[in-house]
């Protein structure tokens, strides 16, 4: 999917509408910026339009407000990138109207501007027509770096460019290309390492990814429902009896494919979830009754790792255990570590996958660090995204 980027159109002088995710996790006790990765992901494309003369307009929304909530306003994202820019960026106390347009007026080549919370509005996530054209109004070209949001068809990712030429800013195109380039043209062997707690979340990229790779590796809470569908008692374990039957028509079609499958061989098991919990490690066949499975065992850590030292392409997307509790995150931390050692493409999806790897501060030794969680793996399922296809193509 080749999309026009933001070095393709001339910015110079121009009003750039720019939809960033600037969704950021905040301490709700002092309002303070806790992980401010998702504003340092944008500084490039914010960066080249200072450069280039442009009047940045920038546009995001932070968290789920039903109409204007004080706590969600974009202060502090505008106080936190005014400093990693080392310049003034100036915030409005609304996103659209007559105050945000004079605001605009006034604004000189090489300014940035921070727009209010867009969900204020309930317009926004309803891709209203007149709510967009709003948005629009403020610019002469749109520029979409917001793949985390490119999976919804709101005003701001899509209602624009009806009215706007939009193209890709550097994140997106960042995005797409890694992603793009592992989905159809994988160095191989090409691994995928699914986890994560449930199977029916990922229905679509287990079907799609099976056509495409060598190597499927399945951890975390949803292996579960693959080990029960094998015929092991995975004792007080979170199971869906639901989708036993899928699980074993993935297992079925993997072994008719040639993919090598891999599911734990040992597991690590608490009499109760919580980080303090009795836990041990323990063969599948010896998972006590009551007892539930809540990481990976040491053999299951080797098997998986033997498997990925051999492939070319990996792509990560659900932790192994429950990386929350510290006697459980050893089979994410290993495999964390081993992927961290490999000379391969190594591309991380899921925003639970993504904290851990910052967390262990080993995002810079992955190729690329996705930071759309439902984008990527809906991109990886195989759907288009609204935010995409509503992009200027090449």
């Amino acid at each position: 999917m080749e999309k026009k980027t933001i070095r393709d159109i001339k910015v110079s002088d121009k009003r750039v509408l720019v939809r960033v995710d600037f969704n950021v996790p905040m301490n709700k006790l002092t309002g303070k910026i806790t992980d401010d990765s998702r504003i340092r992901g944008a500084i490039p494309t914010i960066q080249y339009l200072i450069d280039q003369g442009a009047k940045a307009i920038l546009c995001s929304h932070l968290g789920r407000p039903k109409g204007q909530v004080e706590a969600l306003r974009l202060a502090p994202v505008g106080e936190r990138l005014s400093q990693l820019l080392g310049r003034p960026v100036k915030c409005t106390p609304d996103c659209i109207g007559t105050e945000v347009e004079r605001a605009v007026s006034q604004m000189k080549s090489g300014d940035v501007l921070l727009l209010e919370n867009l969900r204020f509005y309930p317009e926004e996530e309803k891709n209203d027509p007149e709510f967009a054209r709003s948005l629009a109004c403020l610019a002469d070209v749109f520029v979409n770096d917001a793949f985390g949001t490119a999976h919804r068809a709101h005003a701001s990712t899509v209602g624009v460019a009806d009215y706007l030429p939009a193209v890709a800013g550097f994140l997106m195109e960042k995005e797409l290309e890694f992603l793009g380039k592992a989905m159809a043209d994988p160095a191989r062997p090409f691994a995928m390492l699914v986890g994560g707690a449930k199977v029916g979340d990922k229905i679509g990229l287990l079907e799609n990814i099976l056509e495409k790779v060598n190597s499927l590796i399945i951890g975390g809470g949803m292996a579960h429902t693959f080990l029960k569908a094998q015929g092991y008692d995975v004792g007080s374990s979170s199971v869906e009896d639901d989708q036993l039957g899928f699980a074993r028509g993935l297992i079925e079609k993997a072994a008719r494919r040639g993919v090598h499958l891999l599911l734990p061989t040992d597991v690590v098991v608490a009499r109760e979830f919580s980080a303090g919990s009795i836990h041990k490690t323990v063969s599948l066949s010896g998972v006590p009754r009551g007892w539930m499975i809540l990481d990976i065992g040491p053999q299951s850590i080797k098997s998986f790792g033997d498997e990925l030292k051999g492939c070319k392409t990996i792509i990560w997307n659900g932790t192994m255990g429950v990386f929350e509790f510290a006697p459980f995150r050893k089979g994410t931390t290993a495999i964390a570590n081993l992927l961290a050692s490999l000379d391969a493409t190594k591309i991380i999806g899921g925003g639970s996958t993504v904290e851990a790897i910052a967390e262990l501060g080993l995002a810079d030794r992955m190729t690329h660090v996705s930071t759309g969680g439902g984008a990527s793996l809906e991109f990886l399922e195989g759907k288009t995204l609204p935010g995409v296809a509503a992009l200027l193509d090449c």
